[in-house]
């Protein structure tokens, strides 16, 4: 017995999960273009290349079928970083790029995603195609050369061009075309590691008749119309690599502000070489530097635009020609000194009878112009045998000069002075003096009491301090002591002149100890000091959700719940509900608890609002919101109807609106739509009130007609639910005019929805005509158990063709409808021609009723003489359900498709089409004949799941 209820149960599952997919489908997409494409290569067991000529526009096109309308994303790889959109993506269904680049080339992504299944990807490769101006270089056989360039036997003709596709080269002399072979003295070739990028033209023991104009054609072969482009070169008996002069000295000493002037004169070369100046190994120069021709002019020099500088003269003979001089800007910067105790002695103090040096450190431009002199007292100190003065090697580190005070006396205190200047002037001194007295002594640091730790809010401003004692006081340098982490200011170590750390808007980052110590600089030359500050960082309770919006009906109940993720001090003190102003609830968290609910056993409309939950702690709160409202949610428009837009009229157009409705239970029933639209442009609404009688389903399809819609005008439609509440979200749709369907392009499609029926023709010659219905107004009294209870999209609004077979009509009378007619089209449409055309034509039908007669399909072909072919046919009740067809035709003259309904037995014989289309292209997966139905869409796996569940629980009662 338990087996029965499970499997009835399982039923009941399995139903609904039918009944809730209705028409939302999982997303599928292709990819055309419609920019300016060279060529594209159609679908290939590995790729599709997209061929563009460099600077035209790139447009490709994400088609995307799914319901809900499926998010679509353009991403490429195969570049650089840089190169991917801006690091960002494309969220448009069209990609442009105007004016592409060849760096642009690669392959390009769309992914669509609606949620549903798995998201659908197409990839397209963009290959741009390009032609460079060819160049032509100039080069002698090594060990050939001698005083005279081309006194020697053998030369290249080196031609190279930048391309895509690869280059082809070919060379002339004048007007004669040099091929291998054609002449003995010539041979051409292309080096084995540049094969296809460079072509050589060797000319062998040098005659005569080589002194000539030489040509280098480089072609892609007219591809994309990208012209050929060819370089030419005279080669003569006074063809010579270049030489070049510097008529300035090197290195240039100047001071800062003068104006320096570099001048690079030819002194060889034909053909005349041309003259670039590079800094430091770039081609860029200062910005305020003036180049004329080889002078190059720096105004008002400055320390940071000293550098090397190099002229370099090419004419594409031989190797250019490169010169180099150095400015040297003249200074003295970086000031600094330390005191050194006797290092005899395991003593950081200075002391009578020891030693003690004095250490002086500038860094000077040039160095070997610094010069250093030391005062005491303000009086000249000469170096002697207890006062020895000595000077590093400026070449071997910067200039340091030491003052060696040897066995000091109490005559030795008093203040020395270490004066840096440049040998020839023009540049301020620098002076630093030290004083030498019983008071100094090394540094010791401490942290004042009550400074560590230091307990302060997220976002206020934090003074962290070490007090440095001694004489003299050195520099202090702060780090973080915890991890391998930057200072706030981005360093590493960070210097302070008072021993004071400010820290403006602390974050929660920067928790933690950081360390203060001593530097050797301007002050003792000792084991470095220490000391440690713990920096505690209190913030508010981060929470979630911060925002969250709950959609509810009147009646019902739900829990709203408020999680803490974070805080410090973790210690939180309490949380607090209100609604609105109103508080509902306090409370204070245990130690095993991070979240807190609160519940609504039944919604009235006062519990309608803005819902609070602040969780405290000392440095504040943490805020959850909840937005319960009783508005509906937005519509979802569906993009996927069969001819949506329809033409009955001269100036007036027809739109086949459907949408769903997105969770239509989570709220009071939706009572009305109000349907608004406007001209594009134009400020006036269009407003209409639809009623809904039944309570809308998951998934069911709703249709509207809109109708009197002005040629050629676009509009934008806005569809909002309505329930007792009062209206829910909206959502915005743009319908576009499109011309009346050309019965010559690529695709056509059908869903007799305008009463034109998309050209469509009846059968002269037939018993009896189809007939344009829906099944809002089919009279299901008068023929029951037969015909289709909606259109192919599910809605009892949308139109379908059939055939009544209802007296007078008597078994084997036939109804024939007719296509517009089709011209074969000679080319495809990237403009190749098309041998053997195919297409695919697909419609859903109809067939049920115990009378069910035939229905049949045939290709008629319109040359000389009128040929019907079947294609397709079907006999019999196929069930109360719409299924699909597609059959491929071969045709090779104009053509028009025929359906053909046959008359059964009885009267409950009702046949029906929908959705017709035609397309070029064989048909793809086309469905057999009565096994399936496509719409509405029913999920596969749900049924695979019933089965695979069921055989289980029939396995464990055995």
């Amino acid at each position: 017995m338990g087996l029965i209820f499970t499997l009835l149960w399982l039923f009941h599952v399995c139903l609904e999960g039918v009944h809730c997919q209705g028409v939302y489908a999982p997303p599928t997409v292709r990819i055309v273009h419609s920019g300016k494409a060279c060529n594209v290569e159609e679908e290939r067991y590995t790729e599709r290349v997209y061929t563009i000529r460099e600077g035209e526009t790139l447009e490709l096109q994400c088609l995307v079928t799914g319901h809900p309308r499926p998010q679509i994303r353009w991403t490429k790889t195969a570049g650089s970083a840089s190169d991917r959109f801006q690091d960002s993506s494309v969220f448009n269904e069209t990609l442009r790029i105007s004016r592409i680049q060849r760096h642009q080339g690669g392959r390009y992504y769309c992914k669509a995603d609606n949620g549903l299944g798995s998201p659908a990807i197409k990839s397209i490769r963009v290959d741009v195609y390009y032609l460079d101006d060819p160049i032509v270089t100039v080069h002698q056989s090594i060990g050939e050369a001698k005083e005279q360039f081309y006194y020697e036997r053998t030369v290249f003709l080196r031609c190279v061009a930048n391309s895509n596709p690869p280059v082809r080269y070919s060379w002339r002399r004048g007007r004669e075309f040099l091929s291998q072979g054609s002449d003995k003295g010539v041979e051409i070739y292309e080096p084995f590691f540049t094969q296809g990028e460079t072509k050589i033209l060797k000319l062998k023991n040098l005659r005569p008749q080589d002194y000539a104009n030489y040509s280098c054609v480089a072609s892609v072969r007219n591809v994309c119309g990208i012209a050929d482009k060819n370089v030419r070169f005279s080669l003569s008996n006074r063809t010579a690599s270049p030489t070049i002069k510097l008529l300035v000295e090197d290195p240039i000493v100047v001071n800062p502000g003068e104006t320096v002037t570099l001048v690079c004169v030819t002194s060889g070369g034909e053909p005349a070489p041309t003259l670039t100046w590079m800094r430091n190994g770039a081609d860029e120069l200062p910005k305020k530097s003036v180049l004329n021709g080889g002078t190059l002019t720096l105004p008002a020099v400055s320390i940071d635009e000293a550098g090397v500088f190099t002229c370099v003269a090419s004419n594409n003979v031989g190797n250019p020609a490169k010169k180099t001089t150095t400015i040297l800007v003249r200074g003295l910067r970086k000031g600094r000194f330390w005191i050194t105790p006797d290092p005899y002695h395991n003593d950081d103090n200075i002391q009578i009878g020891r030693e003690v040096k004095i250490s002086c450190q500038v860094e000077a431009t040039p160095p070997e112009e610094l010069q250093f002199s030391w005062l005491k007292n303000g009086r000249p100190l000469r170096s002697s045998e207890r006062m020895v003065i000595t000077h590093t090697d400026p070449d071997a580190s910067p200039g340091t000069t030491n003052l060696d005070i040897i066995d000091l006396k109490f005559t030795d205190f008093g203040t020395y002075t270490c004066v840096a200047a440049l040998k020839n002037g023009g540049i301020p001194e620098i002076s630093i003096d030290v004083n030498i007295s019983s008071t100094t002594v090394p540094p010791e640091l401490t942290v004042p009491r009550g400074k560590t730790p230091l307990v302060i809010q997220e976002g206020e401003t934090v003074e962290m301090q070490c007090l440095v004692s001694g004489k003299p006081k050195p520099i202090i340098l702060w780090s973080r002591a915890d991890k391998e982490a930057p200072m706030p200011d981005g360093a590493m170590e960070t210097e302070s002149y008072d021993g004071v750390l400010r820290i403006v808007n602390v974050s929660r980052e920067m928790t933690g100890t950081y360390r203060c110590a001593t530097s050797q600089y301007n002050g003792f030359n000792v084991k470095p000091r220490e000391a440690l500050i713990e920096l505690v960082v209190q913030y508010p309770p981060v929470v979630e959700p911060v925002y969250t919006e709950v959609r509810q009906g009147l009646g019902r109940a739900f829990s709203l719940n408020c999680r803490l993720l974070r805080a410090h001090p973790s210690r939180v003190l309490k949380y607090e509900w209100k609604l609105g102003s109103r508080l509902l609830t306090v409370g204070q968290f245990n130690e095993q608890g991070d979240d807190t609910d609160y519940h609504v056993r039944a919604l009235n409309r006062e519990g309608y609002g803005e819902y609070t939950c602040d969780i405290t702690n000392e440095a504040g709160a943490g805020r959850c919101t909840f937005l319960v409202t009783g508005k509906a949610f937005a519509p979802e428009f569906y993009y996927d109807t069969y001819g949506a837009l329809w033409q009955n009229k001269p100036r007036v157009y027809g739109f086949k609106l459907q949408w769903t409705q997105m969770n239509p239970n989570s709220v009071d029933r939706i009572v009305a739509y109000r349907v608004g639209y406007i001209k594009i442009g134009e400020s006036e609404w269009w407003k209409k009130d639809i009623s809904m009688g039944a309570v809308i389903q998951k998934g069911e399809l709703i249709t509207y007609n809109l109708t009197e819609l002005i040629k050629p005008e676009d509009y934008l439609v806005r569809l909002t639910p309505i329930t007792l509440l009062g209206e829910g979200d909206s959502t915005d749709r743009i319908i576009r005019y499109s011309a009346p369907v050309n019965p010559h392009l690529r695709e056509f499609q059908c869903g007799f929805e305008d009463e034109a029926v998309c050209m469509f023709s009846q059968d002269k010659t037939d018993n009896f005509d189809w007939t344009r219905h829906s099944a809002a107004t089919r009279d299901t009294k008068y023929t029951p158990n037969t015909g289709p209870s909606s259109d192919r999209a599910g809605s009892k609004q949308g139109f379908y063709m059939y055939i009544e077979t209802s007296r007078p009509r008597l078994e084997g009378d036939k109804a024939r409808l007719f296509t517009p007619t089709f011209d074969v089209g000679s080319k495809s449409a990237y403009g190749t021609a098309t041998a053997n055309p195919t297409y695919c034509f697909a419609f859903y039908y109809h067939m049920y009723g115990k009378h069910i007669g035939a229905l049949n399909v045939y290709l008629r072909q319109k040359g000389q003489t009128v040929t019907d072919t079947l294609a397709w046919s079907l006999a019999g009740n196929q069930g109360d359900r719409w299924r699909q067809a597609k059959v491929s035709i071969h045709p090779n003259i104009s053509f028009q498709m025929a359906v053909e309904g046959v008359r059964g037995s009885g009267i409950e014989g009702d046949i029906a089409i929908d959705d017709v289309t035609i397309e070029e292209g064989e048909c793809k997966d086309p469905p057999p004949n009565n096994l399936r139905s496509l719409t509405p869409p029913i999920a596969p796996h749900i049924w695979q799941l019933c089965f695979t569940l069921t055989l289980v629980l029939f396995g464990h009662q055995r």
